[in-house]
């Protein structure tokens, strides 16, 4: 098969644009910060009455997200959903964390994924793995990929390396770390950050061994984490004090903030939780202190878009010169589905054509990387063949 010679030199172009930008990519292990999709995992782990404060948890941290923008549709809540209805409750269908009863939890249209005895171990880790049957519906399932970052808040009762779940079963810290191995090998996340409240949680993340993982917990290895107050008319402690400290941080951020996670840990002190609140940044690539609250508690993302500027396709075969000397007419195309397509559209174009004009350079383009790797092997193949 003979192939011309210009053809050779467009494959050798790619060939060489190529090479310097896989092998930048390869040698940084940095995960990108521009991340299309956030997610959050909320969940509380205990039950009963007396266990008021960590629904108030769970709900308290359920609004915050919400508030900063991530949709109900990316937002995964367990509880056991006992609280609001119970017979002992003063305010039926409602849910406070605050004397004051200042915000109804319970009044924002929440939506409840696991409730009552789907709240299990078993569950929560196929939640994390998505190892579901065909028949688990999409809206219960978390729909993640190499390009999400994920918050993940648990609070219960705990203890040294365990979680315990409803009363009824345990989670140790080496199930989850099991799990957040399986979604790196999945690629389902691109970044995730722990939050646990419970006693002696900082142990639940000491065995964590995947990368991009970023953990803090309200408590030391024998040490009990404690509720902030109760409300006399409701009878019991309504949140508890690392979880009340965190909101009262959140309160201050609003979308565009540029309050990073630093910031936040740096809000924990002794004298406000009454414990010793840690953080694990081992196995996390970033400095916190240039992490964005958003990036894990909103939903801002940087846009990433396919400009023609990064096709070398494009390039080679179009010239900057012939570009500037193109006529109107020599810029549009005209389909079958009586669209018309016009570079550089003005005002004047769209009244000459009239609304069904896209302008080609917005566009998007096709996977530019699946075709430089396939450039990039055709023009190794090439090379062999003329140096034999």
């Amino acid at each position: 098969m003979l192939v011309s010679f210009s053809s050779i030199i467009r494959l050798l172009c790619a060939f060489l644009f190529l090479s310097p930008a896989l092998a930048l990519e390869n040698e940084s292990g940095d995960s990108d910060p521009r991340h299309t999709n956030n997610w959050a995992v909320l969940v509380s782990t205990s039950r009963f009455w007396f266990n008021y404060r960590h629904m108030a948890n769970v709900l308290s941290m359920y609004r915050t997200v919400k508030r900063l923008g991530i949709p109900d549709s990316q937002i995964i809540l367990m509880l056991s959903d006992d609280v609001a209805c119970n017979s002992r409750n003063l305010f039926p269908g409602s849910v406070f964390n605050n004397q004051d009863r200042a915000i109804d939890l319970y009044g924002e249209s929440i939506e409840v994924d696991y409730r009552g005895n789907e709240v299990t171990v078993e569950n929560f880790i196929r939640l994390l793995t998505d190892r579901w049957g065909p028949d688990h519906p999409r809206s219960k399932r978390l729909l993640t990929d190499e390009n999400s970052n994920i918050f993940i808040y648990m609070t219960g009762h705990g203890g040294n390396e365990f979680l315990k779940f409803q009363d009824a079963e345990e989670i140790s810290a080496w199930d989850i770390a099991d799990a957040f191995e399986q979604m790196h090998e999945k690629k389902r996340y691109n970044e995730i950050f722990f939050m646990i409240d419970t006693c002696q949680a900082n142990t639940m993340y000491t065995k964590f061994y995947s990368p991009n993982i970023l953990a803090c917990g309200s408590s030391e290895f024998e040490e009990s984490s404690y509720s902030h107050h109760s409300d006399v008319e409701i009878g019991v402690a309504v949140i508890d004090r690392f979880t009340y400290y965190n909101l009262e941080f959140s309160e201050k951020i609003e979308r565009n903030s540029t309050l990073t996670l630093q910031d936040l840990f740096d809000f924990y002190t002794f004298d406000k939780i009454h414990s010793h609140a840690g953080v694990r940044t081992d196995l996390y690539n970033r400095d916190p202190s240039k992490v964005l609250i958003t990036d894990f508690f909103g939903n801002v993302q940087s846009a990433v878009a396919d400009e023609i500027e990064d096709d070398i396709l494009y390039l080679l075969n179009h010239k900057e010169e012939e570009e500037e000397t193109s006529n109107t007419a020599s810029n549009t195309t005209t389909s079958s589905d009586n669209v018309t397509r016009v570079k550089n559209v003005d005002s004047s174009t769209i009244n000459q054509y009239g609304a069904n004009v896209i302008n080609i350079k917005d566009t998007p383009t096709e996977n530019n990387y699946a075709k430089y790797i396939v450039l990039a092997s055709l023009g190794a193949i090439f090379l062999k063949t003329i140096l034999k």
